[in-house]
């Protein structure tokens, strides 16, 4: 992924949600003009959510996101509905698609209930509007639309893209703690477990954010820390650095210089910093045999010595001295229940959207089951999570007792 490419995390996701032929598959490739969905006068044609990432004016980069019927039958059914409601865990935004003929059923109106419970801004498309012989009154949410005619399908982006305005974030990863010329300084090492020929997204996302602030970023390896800094013509305004090198960065940065990892600035961006600090002291009462869920965000090749399910373990088990019976997710793969695990530890996130990592933070600290992630774990067990978040004092302060 290029620098100028827009990650899926970064992207308003957009759902649309029916009624098994209720037209769904048509209204998204009318909206987006395109066949993306597969059509078919067959009920039940999409077996599992359908992903796209593109750009949809007047919106820009979104993730188009096309599911089940939710009135799907029988265990495969069952097996789809959950699919679907998942989806909801990552929607920023609603569509749900009814047939006008027929009008809302129970089905539709369950999806209205859970669109109102996890506060996401929805918008009901009456669809086949062409086949009526008199509009009905509508309601504030709803739009009459035909994806055949190709009715009010404009006015229907047009009305998608206010509501994804008020899912807009002006939170910067490290933008808003610079000033224009200011140096932050990027710990990356280069290790076996290192992508051949690039960076990982969150270092890619954090030089784009420190160059749209006018700030300077300098990127070393861990080794090469303490003559970056000697060599510097001023004192960096930040070292931010991975979280598997964080003892040797924070060893090399003058108590002076801020520090922090991109694991924690993530978390802040993805606005669960709070609740990840606050759970990272279940580590210290961990027993003997206590479940732990490592989660991961994406899937990919594990190395030799991955972080998630080899590093991890390993220092927690010296950390603490007892031995935890380690679990492990990854994907769009995250238990329902997690009132069986002592603590979730998850990844930074760089690859969820913001309003799936704090359904999962958030998911948590309703079952009282405490949420932290990589980073913040890697610096409490080593002494320096409080230095690495005393920039942030509303956050510093639940590690001030």
């Amino acid at each position: 992924m290029g620098l100028n490419d827009t990650p899926a995390a970064s992207r308003v996701h957009i759902g649309f949600f029916g009624r098994r032929n209720a037209g769904k598959s048509s209204v998204v490739n009318a909206v987006t003009n395109q066949d993306l969905a597969v059509v078919s006068e067959v009920k039940g044609t999409t077996t599992d959510p359908v992903y796209k990432a593109m750009e949809l004016l007047p919106m820009g980069p979104v993730m188009i996101i096309d599911t089940p019927g939710f009135d799907d039958e029988g265990a495969l059914g069952a097996l789809r509905v959950k699919k679907t409601r998942q989806v909801l865990n990552k929607t920023d935004v609603a569509v749900l698609v009814v047939d006008a003929k027929t009008g809302k059923t129970a089905a539709d109106e369950e999806l209205i209930h859970l669109f109102e419970e996890k506060g996401i801004n929805y918008i009901v498309a009456l669809n086949k509007s062409d086949l009526l012989s008199a509009p009905p009154a509508l309601g504030e949410r709803e739009i009459l639309i035909s994806a055949v005619e190709k009715y009010h399908i404009e006015d229907l982006k047009e009305r998608i893209a206010h509501l994804a305005k008020t899912e807009e974030t002006t939170l910067k990863i490290v933008g808003d703690l610079l000033c224009p010329g200011d140096f932050a300084v990027l710990v990356i090492p280069i290790d076996k477990a290192a992508p051949k020929g690039r960076l990982i997204l969150p270092q890619q996302q954090v030089i784009r954010d420190i160059l749209e602030a006018d700030g300077i970023a300098v990127v070393a390896k861990e080794s090469g820390l303490k003559e970056t800094l000697a060599n510097l013509t001023k004192k960096p305004a930040l070292i931010i650095t991975d979280s598997q090198v964080f003892a040797k960065a924070a060893a090399d940065t003058p108590e002076d210089v801020a520090l922090t990892s991109f694991s924690i600035l993530i978390a802040r961006y993805k606005g669960y910093l709070k609740t990840a600090v606050q759970g990272v002291r279940a580590i210290d009462t961990l027993k003997d045999g206590d479940r732990v869920l490592i989660a991961e965000g994406c899937t990919h090749h594990r190395q030799c010595d991955d972080i998630g399910t080899v590093k991890l373990p390993r220092w927690i088990q010296q950390y603490t001295g007892v031995h935890p019976d380690f679990s492990f997710c990854s994907g769009t793969e995250f238990p329902d229940d997690l009132t069986a695990y002592a603590m979730v530890i998850h990844c930074g996130g760089c690859m969820l959207n913001e309003r799936e990592m704090r359904y999962r933070a958030n998911h948590g600290h309703r079952q009282a089951v405490p949420v932290t992630n990589y980073g913040i774990l890697i610096s409490y067990m080593q002494g320096i999570l409080y230095r690495s978040v005393a920039m942030f004092p509303e956050v510093a302060r639940f590690l001030e007792d």
